[in-house]
């Protein structure tokens, strides 16, 4: 069975997205790498590498959410306390609240979850799902 590896994120300005993605996988247990062509998030055994890297043509951003491409990237955490500790902690690294922490029965009766946006248009959710999609 094939697992997802790594994932790669085109940005404006790697240093300024670093800023703002540096907190929050940092506090997902993610460890900063540098290296001369991109920037590298390593985490846990068996979590994918992810990279940011510069994109190609200057001013070619920001991505539009819902337009082809990047939806979102999902993080499953222990608690909604910790649901609500990342989103506060993304906020402070200046990432821009799409929807706050709130519970969504829709997907499932125990989904509490908070979706984010940083400066390039990346889209990342948090969320605590205790009961998994039964």
């Amino acid at each position: 069975m094939a697992k997802l590896d790594h994932l790669g994120i085109t940005v404006d300005d790697v240093p300024a997205a670093s800023a703002q993605f540096h907190p929050v996988l940092h506090a997902l247990g993610y460890t900063r790498a540098h290296d001369e062509e991109d920037l590298a998030y390593w985490c846990c055994p068996g979590q994918p590498e992810i990279l940011l890297d510069p994109a190609r043509a200057a001013g070619t951003g920001p991505h539009e959410h819902g337009r082809v491409g990047w939806q979102h990237l999902a993080f499953a955490v222990d608690s909604r306390d910790e649901v609500d500790r990342l989103h506060a902690l993304a906020l402070d690294a200046g990432w821009t609240a799409v929807r706050e922490p709130k519970e969504y029965p829709r997907f499932t009766k125990s989904y509490y979850a908070s979706f984010l946006e940083e400066d390039n248009g990346i889209r990342i959710e948090v969320l605590h799902n205790p009961d998994g999609w039964n």
